[in-house]
């Protein structure tokens, strides 16, 4: 039986929600081994002057626990 944890991680990038993505799963990752998957919980946008200028999510990655 695995043991796992789940950490919220918040992350930006001014292309896409998915780079904004593997941002935070690279981000995580230097601390933190054995991740398993990552799961948007939400996505929201900044605007300015009529067009996006950021991305941003709020993920939750799962990691085993060794």
């Amino acid at each position: 039986m695995a043991v796992m944890k789940v950490i919220e991680v918040m992350a930006n990038s001014d292309k896409s929600w998915e780079e904004a993505t593997r941002k935070a799963v690279k981000h995580a990752s230097k601390s933190v081994k054995h991740i398993k998957s990552v799961f948007v919980q939400s996505q929201s946008a900044v605007v300015k002057d009529g067009d996006v200028e950021e991305f941003r999510v709020n993920v939750k990655i799962t990691f085993e626990v060794q």
